[in-house]
């Protein structure tokens, strides 16, 4: 199963890889065990003001305040960004969005898929043996978020390949231009002592991830391939200024409709079908993330995801931090779906079509 692009892919992994990796930091994250046993994290709440500290005097007023409603009170970030230019549009917990980052949870899982399809690992029809009598394709897994489905593919795929193509997507960088209190999160060097790669496919052991890093992914996913850098302008000659930067080409298009199948097929009928707003006709796509984090410590709960599928105008990371079981990805999820169901309500879809439509050749 050859792809076109598969040459240029390795050529930009190459170059990137002559660059010295990020350290890890002491203290990598770890999650719940494989009995997924409860723990409650008394010193962080579920509940908070996500909003006292940020200055959002130059966000987009409409998104904003739909991210802010969306929130609620929950203790979280909202990351919006244009897709087909990098531009953020709003930024809720600007401090926790540009903090160190957390554990990424179950949002790995679009990436092991790129490498797992790219690495001709497996096919879109493969079939994998993920329990007694029970086996599932990619689509599936991704709809279902499968833990042992991606741990089989990590395993496969070796901790080198799953590491090229993590920080190919821009985990342990920058993924602002000019921002200086963004921090790049970290990316391991050796394989996580807890649960190895497999561990690291499935709930992204190791890694520390920020809203900005996912937001950048959900929008490369969204415009084809092109991973910007996020610019977020403050002032009035920022803005009048603006210009897209372009990262770098990931060369993933032919790979990309079956990343994005498994991501409709999760908002659809599986983990992340709380952000479907039904009463419009904007389609979103995404992937969730739940686990245990405990380097920061808490319950993390996380969506990555854009709308529309056809006509992709924003791009979303949304992350939940908490004590209790209300943080998990379908709550993010459901976040994500309150924010799409406002910006209907105001046509702003329908008053901003992307000049990009999605097609299963781009």
């Amino acid at each position: 199963m050859k792809k076109s692009g598969s040459s240029s892919i390795a050529l930009l992994l190459a170059a990137l890889f002559a660059l010295p990796a990020p350290a890890l930091p002491a203290g990598a994250a770890s999650t719940r065990s494989r009995a997924h046993r409860t723990v409650r994290y008394p010193g962080v709440p579920t509940f908070a003001d996500s909003t006292s500290a940020d200055d959002a005097t130059y966000d987009d007023p409409k998104v904003r305040a739909a991210a802010v409603a969306a929130l609620g009170r929950y203790n979280g970030a909202v990351v919006a960004v244009d897709p087909n230019s990098g531009r953020i549009l709003t930024v809720v917990n600007q401090k926790l969005a540009f903090g160190d980052g957390y554990i990424p949870c179950s949002t790995i899982k679009p990436t092991i898929a790129l490498a797992a399809l790219e690495e001709n690992v497996i096919t879109p029809d493969t079939m994998l043996n993920v329990g007694r009598r029970k086996y599932m394709n990619l689509t599936e897994a991704m709809a279902r978020s499968n833990n042992e489905f991606f741990e089989q593919l990590g395993t496969r795929l070796g901790f080198e390949t799953v590491s090229r193509y993590g920080r190919l997507l821009g985990f342990g960088e920058l993924a602002g231009y000019n921002l200086p209190e963004e921090h790049p999160g970290s990316f391991p060097t050796t394989p996580p002592a807890h649960g190895g790669v497999a561990r690291m496919s499935s709930y992204g052991e190791g890694i520390q991830v920020t809203p900005l890093q996912l937001a950048a992914v959900a929008a490369a996913f969204a415009n084809g391939g092109t991973l910007y850098y996020l610019q977020y302008p403050r002032g009035k000659e920022e803005m009048e200024s603006f210009a897209p930067r372009v990262k770098r080409e990931l060369n993933i298009g032919p790979i990309l409709p079956e990343i994005r199948e498994g991501m409709l097929a999760a908002v659809l009928y599986g983990t992340g079908k709380s952000s479907y707003d039904r009463g419009g006709d904007e389609l979103p796509i995404g992937k969730t993330g739940t686990c245990d984090d405990h380097t920061t410590p808490s319950k993390i709960g996380w969506f990555i995801t854009y709308a529309d599928e056809t006509h992709p105008k924003i791009a979303l990371a949304v992350l939940l931090r908490g004590n209790t079981r209300r943080v998990k990805g379908p709550t993010a999820a459901q976040v994500a779906g309150l924010l799409y169901r406002r910006l209907r309500e105001q046509n702003y879809f329908a008053a901003n079509k992307s000049s990009v439509t999605i097609s299963a050749g781009n």
